[in-house]
Parts: C-alpha cells; sequence; structure tokens
C-alpha cells in the first residue's frame, strides 16, 4: 500500500525509490525487476496463468483486441479520472473532465450493449481494470445513473467471488 500524497509505503518505503514515476502501480518480480502500469501489469499476471483465460493468448487477434480496451482505459477512462482527485482542481476543470468522461461512458456503453464483458462473455483484465477505474466513481461522486449499462456491468463485476474477496482485502467492502 502507498500513501501516494507522501509518497511512502505502508513499511514507510519511499515510493519515489521502488517506482520513479510515484504515480502509477508497480509489481516487485520474485526477480527483483519492477514493472509498472496498470494494463502492463494485468497482462503480465494473465500471462503467468494462462490457463485463467484473463487475456487471450499472444499473438492472437483477441490478445490485440485486448491491448486495444487496455490502452482505451488507460488513456481514456483513467486519465480523465485522475485530476478529480485532486483538491485543488477548479469547478471549470472539473466539469471539462466529467464531460471528458460523460463522452467515455458513452462509448462503453454502446460497446457494452448485449454484452457481459468488454470482451464478450468472458472476463478478462480489461474488466478488471475497468471495474477498478469505474469504481472511483462512488469516491469521486460521479453518479452513473445516466449509464444503466455500465451501473448494471459494474454490479456483474462486483458480484464475481474474486472481486469480493478482493475488495474486502483492500478495505473497499465489509
Amino acid at each position: 500500500k502507498v500513501d501516494l500524497a507522501k509518497k511512502m509505503t505502508a513499511s514507510g518505503e519511499d515510493y519515489n525509490k521502488i517506482n520513479p514515476k510515484g504515480s502509477v502501480p508497480a509489481i516487485q518480480l520474485d526477480d527483483g525487476q519492477i514493472l509498472t502500469e496498470a494494463a502492463v501489469i494485468l497482462q503480465y499476471l494473465a500471462d503467468q496463468k494462462p490457463e485463467s483465460g484473463l487475456a487471450p493468448r499472444l499473438g492472437t487477434m483477441e490478445r490485440y483486441r485486448l491491448m486495444e480496451w487496455m490502452n482505451f482505459i488507460t488513456s481514456e477512462v483513467h486519465k480523465q479520472f485522475g485530476p478529480l482527485f485532486n483538491p485543488k482542481v477548479t469547478g471549470e476543470w472539473k466539469e471539462n473532465q466529467l464531460n471528458l468522461l460523460s463522452s467515455r461512458f458513452d462509448y462503453l456503453t454502446k460497446r457494452l450493449e448485449g454484452k457481459q464483458f468488454l470482451m464478450g462473455d468472458k472476463f478478462s483484465v480489461a474488466d478488471a481494470y475497468l471495474f477498478t477505474v469505474l469504481n472511483w466513481s462512488i469516491f469521486l461522486k460521479v453518479d452513473l445513473e445516466k449509464w444503466p449499462t455500465l451501473k448494471e456491468y459494474m454490479g456483474r463485476v462486483a458480484a464475481r467471488p474474486g472481486v469480493k474477496e478482493t475488495m474486502k482485502a483492500e478495505g473497499l467492502i465489509k
């Protein structure tokens, strides 16, 4: 766990020494290497257990579709939520970010219609990432009422046993 404001880990380490980028997730691998960026970490983890089906096999068109989703979530959804965590953001800037998010939510709604998950009927690391980012709407008081398809999607993902277990471990639910 990291206090991003202080750039300190729960154990008292300087997070900037672990990850000089400072604001993105990092994972230390068994060989000591540090891997950063949520989209990359998620794919790496999925590739460690290919039988999980969390990511299509490398080199397939389905994998490129997954990477397409991961990039969209990173650059078009995650990136728009980020400034909303800054208490110094102006009302005008916040409105701009919410307008950008609104257009992204419209796109996601269209793409999710008739599907259980982003890649179809199978849960993937892209769903784990999108769920995490969309879940910030609760803390940031971003209302998803206008997008019932997204709310239903969030409910489906939240109901998954692994998601419940993870959210409990993170202290996000009881």
